[in-house]
């Protein structure tokens, strides 16, 4: 299975909740999908509001032939960078999360290990109005393994489920 053939298995299972983009997608990435969800509490009655909560998620899809340590820091960059430029936190804010999913052929045994340890958060007003954690997952197919950071693990079931299982 090719890279570009992988990404289009997999995106389907996005389409449900996200907004997905493969056309004006920030570079060196090949897809994005976008997760918005704003909730409303009331006692009640509506003028008797209590609370908006907003919680969001920035997916970016990217694929490479190798990924070596350092297109690994480059692309996690990029990402966090992008991301965070469309976070708008204020105090109705939850969270608003950044993932990467990357599709590669061969993976270095030194980007093996920075995944696991890639750990990126940052909280506004003391977490008043909220916080934003990155969430990381590749996928090589040459080994048919995901990998992932403590965030990116729910991605990972994800890519094994609909690349491997395809039902």
């Amino acid at each position: 299975m090719e890279r570009s053939q992988a990404i289009e298995k997999i995106l389907p299972a996005f389409e449900r909740y996200y907004t997905i983009k493969k056309d004006e997608v920030t570079t060196p990435f090949c897809a994005e999908a976008e997760f918005r969800s704003h909730n409303e509490q009331y006692f009640l009655v509506r003028s008797a509001h209590i609370a908006d909560i907003d919680s969001n998620e920035f997916v970016y899809f990217a694929d490479c032939e190798e990924l070596t340590e350092g297109l690994l820091s480059d692309l996690v960059n990029t990402a966090w960078t992008s991301g965070l430029a469309r976070v708008h936190p204020h105090s109705g804010h939850r969270n608003s999360d950044i993932s990467l999913i990357i599709f590669t052929d061969k993976i270095s045994d030194a980007s093996k290990i920075k995944i696991k340890k890639t750990k990126l958060y940052k909280s506004y007003k003391f977490s008043f109005h909220g916080w934003s954690n990155f969430k990381l997952t590749v996928y090589s197919l040459d080994e048919m393994t995901a990998y992932s950071n403590r965030h990116g693990k729910d991605f990972a079931k994800l890519i094994i489920k609909n690349i491997k299982n395809p039902s």
